[in-house]
């Protein structure tokens, strides 16, 4: 903290809330099972239903403790008899060429990383949540345009793959009029008594 100019004995530290809001993931059993067969999540990427609306940051790790170990005995019990993914066909790049225009990529990441800070952070309105909506639908409308175009780099996946995240974290946003755990939207302070879980698919 000196390095920064912060003196803890004189100061407080400045903090500021990170990603610890954003809760839930792809849903699994005991066993870290998902509905897709022979596919497990363990981690930060499940929903365990452990934690309910609310998690504070360190109960993760003992989950993903628990959760990997009850995983890893599964699988392992299951793997000589696990059958054999299908082969995946070859990557035909006929058809597209090296990207001259790489700078779109991290130009969307940056705007994917501004707007879910601005618009779907802590404090939420149904506003903000529309605008959001509205600009990672025309992020991934250029997504898709660049991928149709140009050859496939990791970065792009990962691009991809956010945009994906941040679109189902949005909906379910939307989805959920009031307030509960660490979902807290000026529109809708109250709970609601008979709500439920959301569970979307993409």
């Amino acid at each position: 903290c000196m390095a920064l100019g912060y003196d803890m004995a004189n100061q407080p530290v400045p903090v500021v809330p990170a990603a610890h809001y954003t809760c839930g993931g792809v849903m699994t059993d005991k066993q870290g099972h998902t509905d897709v067969e022979g596919l497990y999540a363990i981690g930060e990427v499940a929903s365990t239903g452990l934690h309910g609306a609310n998690r504070m940051a360190s109960n993760s790790l003992l989950e993903c403790l628990v959760f990997a170990h009850t995983a890893s005995v599964d699988i392992l019990a299951k793997l000589d008899s696990a059958p054999m993914p299908p082969k995946l066909p070859s990557w035909d790049e006929s058809r597209v060429t090296n990207s001259d225009e790489e700078v779109v990529v991290s130009h969307n990441w940056d705007e994917l990383r501004r707007f879910m800070w601005d618009y779907v952070g802590i404090v939420r309105t149904s506003k903000r949540l529309q605008r959001a909506k509205s600009r990672v639908d025309l992020l991934q409308n250029e997504i898709y345009e660049y991928y149709s175009h140009f050859r496939v780099s990791n970065d792009l996946i990962e691009l991809r793959n956010l945009t994906l995240v941040a679109d189902l974290i949005i909906r379910s946003a939307q989805q959920r009029h009031e307030s509960r755990g660490l979902h807290y939207t000026i529109d809708y302070p109250n709970k609601n008594p008979v709500a439920q879980n959301t569970i979307l698919i993409p």
